[in-house]
């Protein structure tokens, strides 16, 4: 338990020191369920047509704070692309998984109206996540509704994931990945199988990928980013990855180290069909 309390704290994306003043794009923020919420981040002017980021805050499955990445989402914002920071719920509320997977299908669907809403056709549709995050982000991305419920918005398929510095392979670290779970590995290995993003990499093999990580990380070395890329391509997907020199498990998500490489990346992507 002591190890996961530890990497909770590590892994978490509210850090204050990237906030400053307040984001210039921010213009809602709304609860897209009951209790959990999500800041919603436009271009200006608005284009009829922008890509869309959701982003999902790390936090060890023990909490998810997405404030550190409101710069980031601001960042992408200032470049013409839609962006959404979208808290879920997790052990902290007392939940276990599928809820924060579910939390995070539901945060995606919700954005995709709410840019529509705004009068921007959201296209193409992208999550990215941190740390455990990205764990969520590309367990989603990978597996397209199959945990998603009771969610009032009409359902979206993403087509590309971004992971930073995560944890993919969970089986590798059962005492920390125990957080998202009520029971171990041994006594529930059906619901740990299944929220293994590696389980699903045959799914969707349409999915693009890229996947980043800091080669200073020692909360989660960059072998798990490295072999996971291994699992994705072997199953068919376009998946680029980024060993960061220098950057650490919390400078990967910093608007200096990854904003504009990721700028970059999204607007490589193809328009979706």
């Amino acid at each position: 338990m002591a190890a996961a309390v530890v990497l909770a704290a590590a892994c978490s994306s509210s850090g204050s020191h990237q906030d400053g003043a307040p984001p210039s794009h921010r213009v809602a923020t709304t609860q897209y369920r009951p209790g959990v919420a999500a800041d919603v981040f436009l271009p200006s002017p608005r284009p009829h047509r922008a890509p869309l980021v959701v982003l999902v805050p790390g936090g060890g499955w023990a909490h998810a704070d997405p404030t550190g990445l409101r710069p980031l989402a601001d960042h992408l914002a200032g470049a013409g692309i839609a962006a959404v920071t979208a808290s879920y719920r997790t052990a902290q509320q007392g939940v276990h998984f599928p809820v924060p997977a579910s939390d995070v299908e539901c945060a995606i669907d919700f954005a995709v109206a709410k840019v529509r809403a705004a009068g921007i056709d959201p296209a193409p549709v992208i999550v990215l996540g941190h740390s455990a995050g990205a764990h969520l982000a590309l367990l989603v991305a990978l597996t397209g509704d199959r945990f998603r419920t009771q969610c009032q918005y009409p359902a979206v398929r993403v087509d590309a994931a971004i992971g930073l510095a995560g944890p993919y392979d969970i089986a590798q670290l059962p005492q920390v990945a125990q957080t998202l779970f009520a029971r171990s590995a041994a006594d529930d290995p059906a619901a740990w199988r299944a929220a293994n993003p590696v389980t699903w990499v045959s799914l969707r093999p349409e999915l693009r990928v890229l996947l980043l990580h800091g080669t200073a990380d020692t909360t989660v070395p960059p072998a798990f980013t490295t072999a996971f890329a291994g699992r994705l391509r072997a199953a068919g997907h376009a998946v680029q990855v980024e060993l960061v020199p220098g950057a650490d498990h919390a400078a990967i998500y910093h608007v200096q180290v990854v904003g504009d490489r990721l700028v970059r990346w999204l607007r490589g992507l193809p328009e979706p069909r």
